[in-house]
């Protein structure tokens, strides 16, 4: 059964390669193989790749921070959770979801990631427009039906709500790992740092060179969906781009990280965090 997983992931994350060289203004997320099937979207409809994510544990975040709505492209307003530096500051970074979608876990995470980076603006962007899955087969579908258009007009929204005149990271998990460097290529000069936690690397390496900043990938010897080789083809597809990256493996399954995970790895998810915060905090010196 395992190598028959293995044989499926493989063909499902190599189906498609880009003839034409896309712009930095899309994100390459579709849903047949014909029309550039994204790699964790195709993954996302396979039961198997579902398995890989244990139901998050019941949670509830009563903290700071409040929901906000931006305008985007498209016309139809985005939102986002929103914690405000105590002092004016145009340093922000931008937090991408898990595919379960914005939930109460990733509320607490930015709100973590605020309260120790100091005079940083933490925006969490809702990429599902208000939805979020409780079931392994809820997050599957919102996923694939996660449109590129939709996907691209959020995050330029994003974007844009921060300002011309901010510094901006990112950060991201499972999905959000993926948005996570997506993002740090839309922001283009804007763009100081990206954080991605076991989310699928961008393959094309004619859009990794208009990459602005360098990157930290955050990822688990143990994940069957993002494996330890994808992991290894990023690395040298970062080099071919002439852009650095610094890969952190840890002996962990796919979402070690999540506190909510029945599978959560705290000591590597403490040793991960710091490493994080340690990068954020030089970025936004």
């Amino acid at each position: 059964m395992k190598v028959v997983f293995v044989l499926l992931s493989f063909l499902l994350l190599n189906i498609y390669k880009p003839a034409e060289r896309p712009n930095a203004d899309k994100i390459p997320v579709c849903h047949t193989p014909t029309d550039g099937a994204h790699d964790m979207v195709a993954l996302a409809a396979d039961p198997a790749f579902q398995q890989l994510h244990e139901v998050p544990l019941p949670f509830h975040y009563a903290g700071e921070g409040e929901t906000i709505t931006f305008p985007t492209s498209d016309g139809k307003d985005a939102s986002g959770f929103l914690l405000k530096s105590a002092k004016k500051s145009e340093k922000w970074l931008l937090v991408y979801q898990e595919w379960w979608g914005l939930n109460d876990h990733i509320k607490q995470e930015a709100a973590k990631l605020h309260k120790d980076l100091g005079d940083v603006n933490v925006l969490a962007v809702d990429m599902y427009d208000g939805k979020v899955g409780t079931t392994r087969e809820e997050a599957g579908k919102l996923m694939q039906s996660a449109s590129k258009e939709r996907l691209t007009a959020i995050q330029k929204g994003a974007i844009d709500f921060a300002g011309k005149k901010a510094r901006i990271a990112s950060i991201g998990w499972c999905f959000g790992g993926m948005l996570s460097l997506q993002s740090a290529i839309l922001e283009q000069t804007q763009s100081v740092g990206c954080v991605m936690y076991y989310g699928s690397p961008e393959k094309d390496v004619e859009r990794l060179k208009t990459l602005k900043t360098d990157v930290l990938g955050i990822f688990g010897s143990q994940d069957q969906g993002i494996s330890p080789e994808v992991v290894a083809q990023f690395e040298k597809d970062m080099k071919a781009a002439g852009k650095s990256v610094t890969i952190k493996m840890y002996d962990a399954v796919h979402g070690f990280a999540n506190p909510s995970n029945p599978k959560h790895d705290p000591a590597a998810t403490a040793d991960a965090y710091k490493l994080s915060l340690d990068y954020l905090k030089k970025k936004f010196k």
